[in-house]
């Protein structure tokens, strides 16, 4: 009985809820002909997807990185840079932001694992910086104005550009990767990696190669991140170096801290609540940042390990007094 308790607590049950109410999304926006919802609740999907891929460099590996707007704005540009060219096939697109990200990532993480600490976090806030600074250069593409995207990605004839489209796409990518996550937590690969985390000399004295484990969760972070900008650009039609820009990379680590660092749905919950309430504060107040910046500090406190803690605090405190009960009942 404790096994089905702490493997269906309300850390799994309120996150696989969101998921299905996420489902149902579109067929209530084409129902109520309000696309604008759905549009919404897509760049939340998408920005799920970026802090997910975040978490697994962050979370399972320990790697605090300011440079993953780096991998972002990359994705976005794999379609705008293209399709600036007339090419709107997203097998392209979509072969452009792997190789660049997965190129750019291995590059830039080997650099960067020569550190640790304050040194990592610095390298790769400087990489993204460089890239933000690389596409405001770029006039041809719009420099510091961005450029708009005329043809989007288009899979077996299925436009991007759409936003039903659009959704329907980020949702599934957006489940797979939960999936993929999940399975990661209990393979092989995924215990090295949080063994690297907690102690690689000890793992490198097992004769598992830590480093190559850290680069390589490193460089898959990096696509995945890619991906969630690709996905972005075509949401948009719209690709800006402001993507690229650290303050993207600090969000993505706000989303992780505020959902749960290291766990499955942390990065749905944190991006979930950190866009649901910028749109809330952003109706009730013009000083909206003051107020969000607060809300987050009181749930961070609420919850120190994110709102999956705070999730298997309340299941704990719940099936607790509930066995407490059961107990007193049974005694003589």
């Amino acid at each position: 009985m404790a096994r089905i308790t702490t493997k269906w607590g309300a850390s799994t049950w309120v996150p696989l809820l969101l998921l299905v109410l996420l489902a149902l999304v579109p067929a209530w926006g084409y129902w109520a002909g309000e696309t604008f919802y759905v549009a919404f609740f897509a760049r939340m999907i998408i920005y799920a997807i970026a802090a997910l891929a975040l978490n697994l460099a962050l979370g399972y590996g320990g790697l605090i990185s300011l440079g993953h707007a780096l991998f972002f704005g990359l994705g976005a540009y794999s379609v705008a840079l293209p399709a600036f060219y007339g090419i709107d096939s997203g097998w392209v697109h979509l072969l452009v932001c792997i190789v660049a990200c997965g190129i750019v990532g291995y590059i830039t993480g080997a650099i960067s694992l020569r550190t640790s600490g304050i040194g990592f976090i610095m390298i790769t806030l400087a990489f993204a910086q460089m890239g933000y600074f690389l596409f405001v250069s770029l006039k041809q593409y719009g420099g510091d104005d961005g450029t708009g995207i005329e043809h989007t990605s288009r899979f077996f004839g299925l436009d991007l550009g759409g936003v039903y489209a659009l959704y329907i796409t980020a949702f599934v990518v957006l489940v797979l990767a939960t999936w993929w996550m999940a399975r990661l937590r209990v393979a092989p690969f995924g215990m090295a990696l949080r063994g690297a985390r907690q102690n690689a000399r000890r793992v490198n004295a097992v004769g598992l190669p830590a480093r190559k484990y850290l680069l390589t969760a490193y460089v898959i972070s990096a696509i995945l991140c890619g991906i969630a900008g690709m996905l972005l650009a075509n949401l948009t039609a719209f690709a800006s170096p402001s993507t690229l820009s650290w303050i993207v990379s600090g969000d993505l680590v706000v989303m992780i801290v505020l959902g749960g660092m290291g766990t499955v749905f942390g990065p749905l919950l944190g991006a979930m609540a950190f866009m649901g309430l910028e749109e809330i504060m952003k109706s009730i107040t013009d000083h909206w940042m003051a107020v969000f910046g607060l809300a987050i500090v009181v749930i961070g406190l609420m919850g120190k390990a994110g709102l999956v803690g705070l999730l298997q605090s309340v299941s704990q405190a719940r099936f607790g007094k509930a066995a407490q009960a059961a107990h007193k009942e049974a005694a003589p």
